[in-house]
């Protein structure tokens, strides 16, 4: 009988090893703490919801409802498997009643996302987001205050040289009449643009300047500009959010073709790039205020503000550095797997530790060692042991000399 195929991983997704999970572990962390510096709070929601709660929040395009992970369940409930986190996290603020709490609540979650999207290197199927959300407040501060803890997580994580892309879209008194001035701009140009810019000169016009087709670009650059179409209210918001950016000295480029599709969002929107990208696929983080969301979930409405961004992009680009989670390997010469533990249990008061138990010569246990990244080695064998002193080698300074065991923690701290 013939042996079967080995089972392999779903298409498009992918392991966490443990040689990438300090990076992980440290963006995470970082995230973490940032946020609760700013007195965000975590929350975790499932990441099952509802289908119409995702559909409610989605894109105008077939892309959206092709990429969603939907299903019906066995009781005959449509769920789909959340693509981003902040439908969730409205959806809890409002259902376990945080609006009848302090306003705003600063929220934050990490965890995985799931879109159908095409594999490619960087984009997943199971991705993951740090989500970052401060819910009922209008406030341009709270816009400037998302934005500063953007760039203050990606600046801890080495990732400093970053470019802040901003603009205002305006709100639902003064977009109209300016979409309809985008449209009558677009509407002689039809039969120059691309398929889908066509399609969107009637059903979702923003998006136009959106549009990455190559043939779209010359139009785009003399489309009228939403900022120089908003109402009192939200000219004098966008001033605001460009003051606060200001006095934190957060440096930023206006960017007036930075836009978001859906009638929810509101005013202020950005996006942070790694130094040298340029395409939208590049972006670090993204996000903006989306005023209108909880009515559109069906609650009431209620302004909020947030961003995302994708730990799959930003571990990538983090420097490795000194990624290995052991700091010190004990290399015990013969049967001496009591004496081992020993001295790795005193070795992990002060460090990370891990014992090469396997019986091989001592040479292959340092190669061992070294491709694990240790700074520390601690050699045994029987006669050391019997006087409980071992040799500790520097691996980065190749030095070696004798420690007696007590002692070691003190060395190594």
């Amino acid at each position: 009988m013939p042996r079967p195929e080995p089972i392999k991983a779903v298409r498009g997704v992918r392991d966490i090893m443990p040689a990438d999970r300090p990076l992980w572990r440290r963006a995470e962390r970082s995230a973490a703490a940032v946020a609760e510096r700013f007195g965000y709070e975590e929350i975790v929601t499932p990441i099952i919801e509802p289908a119409e709660l995702i559909e409610r929040a989605g894109e105008d395009s077939d892309a959206f409802a092709k990429e969603l992970y939907r299903f019906v369940d066995r009781g005959d409930r449509a769920i789909a498997l959340r693509p981003e986190a902040t439908a969730g996290v409205v959806r809890a603020y409002f259902e376990h009643n945080l609006n009848q709490g302090p306003q705003p609540s600063r929220l934050y979650l990490i965890g995985p996302m799931f879109r159908y999207d095409r594999p490619q290197k960087g984009r997943y199927r199971q991705f993951f987001q740090l989500d970052v959300e401060a819910i009922g407040s209008a406030g341009p501060a709270l816009d400037a205050e998302v934005i500063e803890i953007a760039r203050d997580w990606l600046s801890t994580l080495g990732l400093g040289d970053l470019r802040i892309e901003l603009n205002s879209i305006g709100d639902h008194r003064c977009r109209p009449a300016y979409l309809e001035e985008l449209k009558a701009y677009y509407r002689p140009l039809a039969e120059n643009l691309s398929a889908e810019s066509q399609r969107r000169i009637e059903q979702n016009p923003l998006r136009l300047l959106d549009s990455k087709a190559e043939q779209d670009q010359p139009f785009k650059a003399r489309a009228p500009r939403i900022t120089d179409h908003l109402c009192d209210e939200c000219s004098a918001h966008w001033s605001a959010v460009r003051r606060l950016l200001d006095a934190a000295a957060i440096e930023y480029v206006l960017n007036p073709h930075l836009v978001r599709g859906l009638d929810y969002y509101t005013r202020t929107v950005f996006e942070i790039f790694p130094a040298g990208a340029a395409g939208q696929q590049d972006a670090l983080a993204g996000g903006g205020r989306y005023d209108g969301l909880a009515e559109a979930e069906g609650w009431p409405p209620t302004p909020a503000v947030g961003f995302a961004s994708g730990l799959d992009r930003v571990t990538d680009l983090m420097a490795a550095g000194d990624s290995s989670p052991v700091a010190v390997v004990v290399l015990p010469e013969g049967e001496l797997d009591v004496a081992a533990s020993e001295l790795a249990r005193i070795c992990r008061t002060a460090a990370a530790v891990a014992v090469d138990y396997e019986t091989r010569s001592l040479e292959s246990k340092m190669r061992s060692a070294s491709k694990r990244g240790a700074r520390w080695v601690v050699i045994v064998n029987e006669e050391e042991a019997s006087r409980r002193v071992a040799r500790l080698r520097d691996m980065t300074q190749r030095e070696q000399t004798e420690v007696r065991w007590e002692e070691l923690p003190t060395r190594l701290a």
